[in-house]
C-alpha cells in the first residue's frame, strides 16, 4: 500500500523547486496534490506533468481572500482536505537589516509567515474534520541564522516557533504540525539568490562543502522527508523541525588546503 494513498494534500508553493519535488513524491505515494501558486507558467506546467486526478489554483496566499477562495475551491471539489503543507516562500533580499527596505521586510514576513496565518486560520475546520496535519517548509538558517540574510531567517526562525505551537495548540484535535529544514537545496529560488554571492563565482562548489555529507542536494531529498512526517509512519511526531540538511548544522570542520 502506499504511503499517502487517498490523502487530499494542498500544497502551496507547489509549482516550482522543492514545492514541485513534493507534488511529484507525494502523488506518486498515492495522494491527490492541490498545487497553488501565484505562477500562471509554472502553475500550468506543473498540473500538466501531475494530470488527472490532480488540480491546480492560482492564489497569492499573503491576501485573505485568495486563501479563503483556494480553500473553499478544494473542499467543493475533494469534500476535505487531510494536509496543508505551507511551501511557498521568497528568499530575498539577500541582505543585512538595515540594508533592507520596508517593502522588502513587508513582503517577505507576508509571504512567508502571513500565509501560514491565513493558510491555519481558514483551513483548521477542514483539519479537525479530517484529523490531518500542516507541515511548514522552515529552513536551517532560522536556527543557525545567516549572514546578510537578517530578514528570511527571522522568517524562519518564526516558522520553527509557530511549528511548535501550532503543535501544540491542535494537538487535542489530532492535528499534528511539524516542519522539514533544509540546509542548501538546488533550486531556482537558491540558484537565483547564489547570483549575488561573490557575483555567482563558486557557488556550486561552496554550497557542496558546507554539507559534511559532500554535496547539494536537489529537491527531491526533502520531499521524501516530507512524504514520511504526514503518513502514518510519522503518527506520533509533532512539534518537530526535522533537519535535513546533510549534517550542515552539526559544527565546525577542518578544510582541506591544496599546496
Amino acid at each position: 500500500m502506499q504511503l499517502l494513498t487517498g490523502k487530499i494534500i494542498l500544497l502551496t508553493g507547489g509549482s516550482t523547486g522543492i514545492g514541485f519535488e513534493c507534488a511529484l513524491k507525494y502523488a506518486e505515494a498515492g495522494a491527490v496534490v492541490v498545487v497553488v501558486s501565484n505562477d500562471n507558467t509554472t502553475l500550468s506546467a506543473a498540473i500538466n506533468t501531475l494530470g488527472e486526478p490532480h488540480y491546480s489554483i492560482y492564489a497569492d496566499i499573503s491576501k485573505t481572500e485568495d486563501v479563503k477562495r483556494m480553500i473553499a475551491l478544494t473542499l467543493e471539489k475533494y469534500g476535505r482536505i487531510d494536509v496543508i503543507h505551507n511551501n511557498a516562500a521568497i528568499a530575498h533580499p539577500s541582505k543585512p537589516l538595515h540594508e533592507t527596505s520596508e517593502h522588502e521586510w513587508d513582503d517577505l514576513m507576508n509571504i512567508n509567515l502571513k500565509s501560514l496565518f491565513l493558510t491555519t486560520r481558514y483551513g483548521i475546520a477542514a483539519l479537525k474534520e479530517s484529523k490531518g496535519c500542516i507541515i511548514n517548509t522552515s529552513s536551517l538558517v532560522g536556527e543557525i541564522g545567516q549572514e546578510n540574510h537578517a530578514a528570511y531567517t527571522a522568517t524562519k526562525g518564526a516558522v520553527n516557533a509557530l511549528t511548535k505551537s501550532m503543535a501544540l495548540d491542535y494537538a487535542p484535535y489530532h492535528i499534528r504540525v511539524n516542519a522539514v529544514a533544509p540546509a542548501g537545496v538546488w533550486t531556482p529560488m537558491l540558484r537565483e539568490w547564489g547570483k549575488y554571492q561573490n557575483s555567482g563565482r563558486g557557488i556550486e562548489a561552496y554550497m557542496n562543502a558546507i554539507h559534511p555529507l559532500g554535496y547539494c542536494p536537489e529537491g527531491d531529498v526533502i520531499a521524501d522527508a516530507c512524504v514520511f512526517l504526514i503518513s502514518e509512519k510519522a503518527r506520533f511526531i509533532t512539534g518537530h523541525v526535522m533537519h535535513v540538511s546533510g549534517g550542515a548544522e552539526l559544527g565546525y570542520r577542518a578544510l582541506n588546503y591544496s599546496a
